[in-house]
């Protein structure tokens, strides 16, 4: 199975990489093309056009930014649906509302191919080690053909409902995260006057039932940042927190329901962004809002 995929960042890079691994042949389209060189040169074929992609492979995944992405990288002139497609499979990955995700399906049934939705939780680590959990939408007999691809990059494959029901699961289970870092920015304003060490508060908080599971796994970068240490390569950065929040507003006013808490995490992270800090990575949050009362 030649499997292709358009959308060469941080997680997609990840995936692709994750797949190399196992021996998938896997060819790549990225919209920045010298991004995806790293992954040529671990074997992955390229292709110049979303258009050329698709035409050589029969699964192609696409990890995007929003919805103006996947609209051009679907729909546009040398885009993936613009060739002869009949019989593909297309699984997207992108975090996006789920009207997106059904419009799109219209249009990839009109061109003879099918669409299995399937955004992820997890990061671009989780990804490289297979760990992913996958929220899948469509038909089942298109989960199926796709499975072996999807179980690849996921140790938990859930087929949630039609398309649009990944979409609506990642939308809410990305909302506790990214309202956490501004919860546990003021927790931490409620002890920086004891003068622990920024290792040992994390360590104590990601020992208690409130703790996420990512505060385990980022707690030594969170504590590096708190120290005005270098905290490696970005896992995501504070303009994806807000688009995705702004993505779960939008939905919930459409659904007729409110989320204060979240649109109040947006205004903080907002006024990151206003301060310079959109393309911060997005765990040095907490050292941003702390530094703000010295």
């Amino acid at each position: 199975m030649q499997i292709g995929l358009a959308g060469t960042g941080r997680l997609g890079g990840a995936m692709c990489r994750r797949l190399l691994k196992l021996g998938h042949a896997v060819a790549v389209w990225n919209r920045t093309a010298e991004r995806a060189q790293p992954l040529v040169d671990q074997g992955a074929t390229r292709h110049d056009t979303p258009r050329r992609l698709a035409e050589a492979c029969d699964v192609v995944l696409t990890v995007l930014t929003d919805a103006g992405a996947i609209d051009s990288t679907y729909l546009g002139k040398d885009g993936l649906l613009a060739g002869d497609v009949t019989g593909r499979v297309f699984v997207e990955m992108s975090t996006v509302r789920p009207h997106v995700q059904q419009a799109l399906e219209t249009c990839v049934i009109e061109r003879g191919a099918r669409l299995v939705e399937c955004p992820v939780g997890g990061s671009g680590a989780s990804a490289v080690e297979g760990k992913l959990l996958g929220l899948a939408g469509g038909e089942a007999s298109d989960i199926e053909r796709v499975r072996p691809v999807l179980t690849a990059l996921c140790s938990r494959l859930e087929h949630v409902g039609p398309i649009g029901a990944g979409a609506s699961m990642k939308l809410a289970i990305n909302l506790p995260l990214i309202v956490y870092w501004q919860a546990l920015s003021e927790a931490l304003s409620l002890v920086q006057h004891l003068g622990l060490s920024p290792e040992r508060m994390i360590s104590i908080m990601a020992d208690t039932s409130g703790a996420p599971r990512m505060l385990q796994m980022l707690g030594k970068a969170i504590a590096d940042a708190l120290s005005g240490e270098q905290t490696g390569p970005g896992q995501f950065n504070v303009a994806v927190l807000r688009k995705d929040l702004r993505t779960m507003l939008e939905e919930a006013q459409s659904r007729g329901a409110s989320l204060p808490v979240a649109d109040a995490a947006l205004q903080c992270f907002d006024r990151a962004a206003q301060e310079g800090h959109d393309q911060t990575d997005g765990l040095r949050l907490p050292a941003i809002w702390l530094a703000r009362r010295r």
